[in-house]
């Protein structure tokens, strides 16, 4: 199902300077490029390389190999002021998904696509590095761009810390944006605290007593058991969470039996947990495995359950958001503007830096309806409006200039 938000007027570049504008045909030739050229988590060697590079050709101190993939680029500022250090987050792998779109840059791996814009988020970054490379004397301290790998899964952003990447020099806060096909190009959506939810999966096994379909005495149907857990399941969120806090639960698989006159002796399920509260992440791992248990006790089943943390959700500083915010009230100049209360129950391993320090991440607006440019993230007929790019170095070049001013 595509996009229904309205779209913006035309959008005005105005505000976007002459010379970030100059560089579209440059950010759509590489956001270009690595589409076609899609790697999965922790394979994004191809990707790696491209902006290795880049990079070193424009004399841009960089490490590679960080968390496998991962590059870390230092630019350091050259104009007198504070010696504070600024970092930027891009992640640049893709989905394993078959590209439906008939493009001249459509995939050329088979299965495997850039279906959530992560090739667009590191065509901005190597804008924004090539902008501030060559503009060191505009602005003080040092910024440090992240290109990160394998945010799809299993997750780069914390192998990445872990490897350091916050320290030498140390990071003081980081910012990172999300092409965003739920808003239309010319917005942004930026908010203080929660703005994407926390993620955690689950898989249940229940063990029953197969039989004879005609002869249920006999037997522990393993598929009525799952029913009742899956219906009891869904009371979590209506009865044991504060209605003001925002949770789901879904159960998005249940798997059992092999005919239709044949008691399944086995089921298994399995389903994701998403939160913003940070205060429930024990709550939903214990209750839910208080029903499993207390209702394959009632039916003499056993079970085996296993729970995985996987993101926390992503909680923006309200200081480094008002940034983001104030710089985006500068930069457009759309009715729609900026959407303050935009949150998604998505989740982004984002979350993991902004454990670590201040910062704010945010959504750019890059669908347009009007060119059929509005399927959602993760459909096989994902794209963009590629004018975003343009507006995505604008906003982190004058994050940039306004962090250090």
């Amino acid at each position: 199902m595509v996009s229904t938000f309205p779209n913006s007027s035309t959008v005005n570049l105005t505000n976007v300077r002459l010379e970030i504008r100059s560089l579209q045909p440059q950010l759509v030739e590489w956001r270009r490029r690595i589409h076609q050229k899609p790697e999965l988590g922790f394979q994004e060697k191809i990707t790696a390389e491209f902006i290795s590079q880049k990079l070193q050709s424009w004399g841009i101190e960089h490490q590679t190999e960080i968390a496998e993939t991962g590059i870390v680029a230092i630019i350091k500022g050259e104009k007198f002021g504070n010696g504070k250090v600024l970092a930027i987050r891009a992640d640049m792998d893709a989905l394993p998904i078959l590209e439906a779109n008939e493009v001249p840059y459509s995939s050329q791996h088979d299965g495997v696509m850039h279906a959530c814009g992560h090739d667009g988020h590191t065509a901005i970054a190597l804008g924004t590095a090539y902008y501030l490379h060559h503009h060191r004397q505009d602005f003080s301290g040092t910024v440090k761009i992240i290109f990160q790998p394998a945010e799809e899964g299993p997750g780069g952003a914390k192998p990445m810390i872990e490897a350091l990447v916050l320290k030498n020099p140390d990071v003081d806060a980081i910012i990172g944006l999300h092409l965003w096909n739920n808003l239309p190009l010319g917005t942004v959506g930026v908010r203080a605290g929660a703005l994407m939810a926390a993620v955690e999966l689950f898989r249940c096994t229940i063990f029953g007593k197969g039989g004879h379909g005609a002869i249920p005495q006999q037997t522990i149907d393993s598929i009525v058991v799952a029913a009742q857990i899956v219906n009891a399941l869904q009371a979590i969120v209506s009865r044991n969470v504060n209605p003001i806090d925002s949770a789901v639960v879904t159960i998005g698989e249940l798997h059992a039996g092999t005919a239709v006159n044949v008691i399944a002796d086995t089921a298994r399920m399995g389903g994701t947990v998403r939160y913003f509260n940070p205060d429930l992440a024990d709550f939903f791992k214990q209750r839910i495995e208080q029903i499993i248990a207390g209702i394959c006790q009632s039916h003499g089943a056993s079970y085996e359950f296993d729970y995985i943390h996987l993101y926390p959700p992503v909680i923006n500083h309200p200081q480094i958001a008002e940034l983001v915010r104030s710089v985006a009230e500068e930069v457009i100049e759309t009715p729609l503007g900026i959407v303050p209360e935009c949150q998604t129950m998505g989740g982004e391993d984002m979350s993991f830096f902004l454990q670590e320090v201040p910062g704010c991440y945010f959504f750019l607006g890059s669908a347009n309806a009007e060119k059929k440019l509005n399927y959602p993230h993760h459909h096989p007929r994902f794209d963009f409006d590629e004018t975003a790019l343009v507006m995505g170095v604008e906003m982190f070049v004058r994050c940039v200039e306004r962090f250090f001013s």
